[in-house]
C-alpha cells in the first residue's frame, strides 16, 4: 500500500510540474490509450526526434546501407557545436550522437523535392519545409523552424513504423528500428526512441528565449506487444540540463511502471 501511495504521489507531482503548460505525455498500445496527460494536440518543432524520419528516407534511398555503413567523414564547415560531432559518423553513431550535419547531408543528397515528397507521404505534422530563412535555418526546417508535429501525430507516425506500414521498404523500416534501439528494460521489454531539444520562441516569434522544450518519442516492445509513446516538455523556468534528457528520463520511469503492471 505504501509503495502504491508513493507511486501515485510521484505521478501527481509529475503531472503538476510537467503538464501545467503545453507539455504532454501520451502512451498508446494499438488503439488503446494508456496515458493521455497534458496538451497533446498542439504542434511543435520536432528537432532531433525528426531523425527517425530522416533515417527512413536515408535507408530507402540507399544513402544509408546498414548500421555501420557508410562512414561519413567530418568536414570543415559542418555543424560542430558539440565536440562529439567532430568525427566520422555512421548511421548508428548519427542516431546516438544526434548529429545535425549528418541530417543536413541526408537532405542534400535527397534534394528538396524528394525531401518534401517523403515528408508528405509520411503525413508528418504540418509538412512545412519552408523554414524561417531570415533566421538562418531554412536548410534544417525541423529545428525550431517551420516543420511542426503534435504528440498525437508523433504517435500515429511511430505506430506505422512499428507496424511496418510506412511508404518505404521493409529494410528501411527495420534498419531504422535497429539504430533507434536504446536498451532493454526490466521484464524483457526493449526500448526504442529518440530525443529532441530546442529553445522556445517568444510570443511574437521574433527571437528565441533561454527556455527549452524537449521531446522523447518511441516505443517499447516485447514479443507481439508494442507500446508507443510521446513525451513533450516545455520549461517554465531556465534549466541547466537539456529538456530532452529530462523528457527521456521521466518517460522511461513512467514506462517501467506501465509495463510492470
Amino acid at each position: 500500500m505504501k509503495k502504491t501511495f508513493l507511486f501515485l504521489a510521484a505521478g501527481l507531482l509529475f503531472s503538476i510540474s510537467a503538464f501545467a503548460d503545453g507539455s504532454c505525455f501520451l502512451v498508446k498500445e494499438s488503439n488503446k490509450v494508456l496515458v493521455n496527460e497534458g496538451e497533446c494536440k498542439s504542434r511543435h518543432a520536432p528537432n532531433s526526434s525528426f531523425k527517425i524520419a530522416l533515417s527512413l528516407m536515408a535507408y530507402n534511398e540507399g544513402i544509408f546501407i546498414d548500421e555501420t555503413h557508410p562512414e561519413l567523414p567530418f568536414k570543415k564547415g559542418y555543424e560542430d557545436w558539440l565536440e562529439k560531432w567532430k568525427q566520422p559518423h555512421n548511421p548508428s553513431l548519427f542516431m546516438k550522437n544526434s548529429c545535425v550535419w549528418v541530417s543536413q547531408y541526408i537532405v542534400k543528397k535527397l534534394g528538396m523535392p524528394k525531401f518534401q515528397e517523403y515528408v508528405t507521404k509520411f503525413d508528418y505534422g504540418n509538412q512545412d519545409l519552408a523554414g524561417y530563412k531570415d533566421k538562418d535555418n531554412g536548410s534544417k526546417p525541423w529545428i525550431s523552424s517551420s516543420l511542426h508535429i503534435s504528440p498525437e501525430e508523433q504517435i500515429v507516425f511511430l505506430q506505422k513504423l512499428v507496424d511496418n506500414k510506412l511508404p518505404v521498404s521493409l529494410k528501411a523500416q527495420q534498419m531504422t528500428k535497429n539504430i533507434t534501439f536504446i536498451e532493454e528494460l526490466p521484464g524483457g521489454w526493449k526500448l526504442y526512441g529518440k530525443t529532441g531539444t530546442g529553445d522556445q520562441w517568444n510570443k511574437e516569434r521574433t527571437k528565441q528565449t533561454d527556455l527549452q522544450f524537449g521531446w522523447f518519442v518511441g516505443w517499447v516492445q516485447k514479443g507481439d506487444r508494442a507500446i508507443v509513446f510521446a513525451n513533450y516538455v516545455e520549461d517554465k523556468d531556465k534549466q541547466d540540463t537539456y529538456a530532452s534528457f529530462r523528457a527521456r528520463d521521466a518517460a522511461i520511469a513512467r514506462l517501467k511502471e506501465i509495463v510492470s503492471q
